[in-house]
């Protein structure tokens, strides 16, 4: 049987914990001892060896740490905190750090206390992840009002996972103590710490909190091999742990996803543990396994991942431009979408972007900046002139950080381009107008024709009376005709548009329709093309479609005296086109002639209506199947054309 370990080995093995420990003896407690975790806490050199801990760390006046030393050394207690504040000087400023600690009493055999053993564990990244999960779901429904300080978070943590990776635990400074004494501080170590034999892997010591991290009871691990007392770990662990003892190389793990069976139940849990190997002059006699389960610590980070990434795809989804302005440094960083809405193909600096801003709206974002930083919240709508000299319209929305002083550090913020919408309301004014306009027209005339016959109703006979019907009618077809362009574009939003398809020829609809253009006797409608092609459509639509095209060539074109529809049979499809030799149209204004609202204004293309005639027959088309569209020249005339399947 392999022979116990020494005094000085067990020593070196508590030296290798990579736990911030300390040892402290009197009521003052005075450090007898301190690793060099610890002093990396306290912001030390070993030059605090021997001192009290008032006298090492005076910052801790006032806080009740000093009084928890003199309770476990006068009553022999055990004190045990967790995510406990304490404000330490550090590099010359008093700044706020979390623990999870214990104050122990190590008593003799007759009960007295003649140490304390100081254990403490920095847990500021557990306690402001929690918090920072909070606040980054409180202000997901912000879209992103705190995305570049979770980012800078997410860093920190990446930070500091990466030196806890890279830092060594250095070598503890030689303490002469008893052997009993060392394998009571192992066992009441709150980090899991178990030794094992190199030569048969058999468990020499292991603490409860590793007892407790396993779910095994301590007969468990009596007399057993590592492997033994935990057989879940060994397929992807004992090679790992020979590989220890042969290389004498630590194996450090860092998030380690296993399945314990604790209780009987297989536990997915989530572990940092190091083995490290316990040498002699013969080589690796003894591997100490520390560990120490952060289950939730990674199950809260997963949590900001993924909150993260909502806010993310949010944003995305959105087309929201984001920007991060640091208002000590007058320094902007910003998205891709932002610059893009700003319209720059590249980051620039703050000041282009301000320069972009109109320079009628720079007040409005001046006054906005200042409300700002009184109030916590921007916002303002203003325009941006582009290097092409055309305009757009953005909505800028943000929240102001401040310092503990109180003075405003930095502006996160979104980014919305509103050309559209602004657009939009533009159009929606426009039509208000323009209808309202139009139904005046023929409102007033009907009631200056209805007041004069008013006054002749007891003149049957009276010369005015057949010419004032005559207006009252046209009058109100001209009602009747503008509701009913309403009516149609309220039905093509609401997909009411419905078809009662039958099958007719289509020049016997080209020559009944437009009969108040023929008994005009000014106008000759000629039909060119396929006299015979019949089709399988709505006869009303599409007598609409062409009456309009009709009313349009008379009124856009009057000169133009004759006026040509031609049916083309395209296999497929049949081609109906009417065609004026008018002014024709500008090329800039036909992308628009099917809008919705839209009046042209080009070679006295401009006259009264809703601007919904042309959308309108674009819907009927659309509904059935086909494509519709103009082909014009300025001088030369124009002629509107649609397409409709004869399969």
């Amino acid at each position: 049987m392999a022979s116990s370990l020494n005094n000085e080995q067990l020593i070196e093995v508590l030296s290798l914990s990579r736990d911030a420990t300390a040892i402290h003896v009197t009521e003052a407690a005075n450090i007898h001892y301190a690793n060099d975790a610890m002093l990396a806490i306290w912001d030390k050199d070993r030059s605090v060896i021997g001192k009290s801990l008032e006298d090492a760390l005076p910052e801790l006046k006032g806080q009740p740490f000093l009084d928890f030393f003199k309770r476990v050394w006068n009553e022999g207690i055990t004190i045990i905190g967790s995510d406990t504040p304490a404000q330490l000087n550090i590099n010359g400023n008093l700044e706020t750090f979390y623990f999870d600690f214990e104050y122990r009493a190590i008593k003799n055999s007759s009960g007295q206390t003649y140490c304390i053993l100081h254990m403490a564990k920095d847990v500021t990244e557990r306690v402001l992840s929690a918090e920072r999960e909070q606040s980054l779901i409180e202000e997901l429904r912000a879209a992103n009002e705190e995305l570049s300080a979770a980012n800078e978070e997410t860093n920190t943590i990446n930070e500091e996972l990466s030196e806890s990776q890279n830092k060594l635990v250095g070598l503890y400074e030689e303490i002469k103590i008893s052997d009993l004494r060392f394998r009571n501080m192992v066992k009441q170590a709150p980090v899991g710490i178990c030794i094992i034999r190199a030569d048969d892997l058999f468990i020499e010591d292991v603490n409860t909190a590793y007892l407790k991290l396993v779910g095994k009871a301590r007969e468990e691990f009596h007399n057993k091999t590592i492997w033994q007392a935990v057989p879940e770990a060994a397929e992807a662990y004992a090679p790992i742990m020979n590989g220890v003892i042969d290389s004498g190389i630590p194996f450090i793990a860092k998030e380690h996803e296993l399945i314990l069976i604790r209780g009987g139940i297989p536990e997915t849990v989530f572990v940092d543990f190091v083995y490290e190997p316990i040498k002699n002059d013969y080589g690796v006699n003894a591997i100490m396994v520390i560990a120490i389960e952060v289950t939730d610590k990674v199950i809260a980070r997963r949590k900001i991942e993924d909150v993260e990434e909502r806010i993310r795809l949010a944003i995305e989804a959105a087309e929201i431009g984001t920007f991060d302005l640091d208002l000590v440094n007058q320094v902007m960083h910003t998205s891709d979408r932002f610059d893009t809405i700003f319209g720059f193909g590249n980051p620039v600096s703050w000041s282009q972007f301000v320069n972009a801003i109109h320079p009628d709206d720079q007040d409005k974002r001046r006054t906005a900046h200042q409300e700002a930083l009184k109030n916590g919240r921007l916002f303002y709508e203003a325009r941006v002139i582009y290097a092409d000299a055309s305009v757009h319209w953005i909505r800028v929305q943000g929240k102001v950080y401040y310092d503990p002083e109180n003075e405003p550090l930095r502006i996160l913020g979104t980014l919305l381009d509103i050309t559209d919408f602004k657009r939009l309301e533009q159009q929606k004014d426009d039509f208000i107008s323009i209808a309202s306009h139009e139904l005046k027209t023929p409102v007033t005339s009907l009631k200056a024709s209805l007041q004069l016959l008013e006054r002749m109703k007891n003149e049957p006979k009276a010369p005015l009376l057949p010419k004032l019907i005559d207006q009252s009618i046209k009058s109100v077809n001209k009602i009747t005709t503008l509701v009913e362009d309403l009516l149609n574009v309220g039905r093509t939003r609401e997909n009411e548009l419905k078809l009662n398809k039958t099958t007719f020829i289509l020049a016997d609809l080209l020559d009944a329709c437009c009969n108040h253009v023929r008994v005009a006797g000014k106008y000759n409608l000629i039909i060119e093309g396929d006299e015979n092609l019949q089709v399988f459509a709505d006869e009303h639509a599409i007598d609409q479609v062409i009456v309009n095209f009709v009313n349009n060539a008379v009124k856009y074109a009057p000169d133009s005296l004759d006026i040509i529809m031609t049916i083309e049979n395209l296999g497929d499809f049949v081609r109906v086109s009417v065609k004026d030799t008018g002014p024709g149209i500008s090329a800039d204004k036909v992308p628009y002639l099917f809008n919705r609202y839209y009046q042209g204004k080009s070679g006295g293309f401009n006259s009264a209506g809703l601007g919904l005639g042309l959308y309108i027959c674009a819907e009927i088309i659309r509904k059935h199947g086909g494509q519709i569209g103009v082909e014009t020249e300025l001088g030369k005339g124009s002629s509107f054309w649609f397409t409709l399947p004869l399969n």
